[in-house]
């Protein structure tokens, strides 16, 4: 029963670390990451800043996101995005 939960956590683990190198897997969404790996941007600044559309920034940002890659912070009606914490800059 014991390695059976062990083969469940790996498989789990895995699919987890699939997913993570997927979303790293787009240079749109590593452009994105490195846009604001300096300071926290919002969506018409990325976009301004890579020459993207802001409805394809805003699907980046969503994927990374999804993957904890990073946050989102509202401030009246814009949302500024910056890296979740130090751990996304170190990969």
């Amino acid at each position: 029963m014991e390695q059976a939960r062990q083969v469940l956590m790996q498989a789990e683990k895995s699919e987890n670390l699939a997913q993570l190198f997927k979303a790293l897997g787009d240079s749109s969404r590593l452009k994105v990451l490195f846009q604001i790996c300096s300071s926290e941007s919002c969506v018409r600044e990325i976009a301004q800043n890579l020459q993207m559309s802001e409805a394809a920034v805003s699907h980046h940002l969503r994927i990374l996101r999804m993957n904890s890659l990073v946050q989102r912070r509202r401030d009246g009606r814009e949302i500024f995005y910056q890296l979740d914490d130090d751990h996304v800059q170190s990969i």
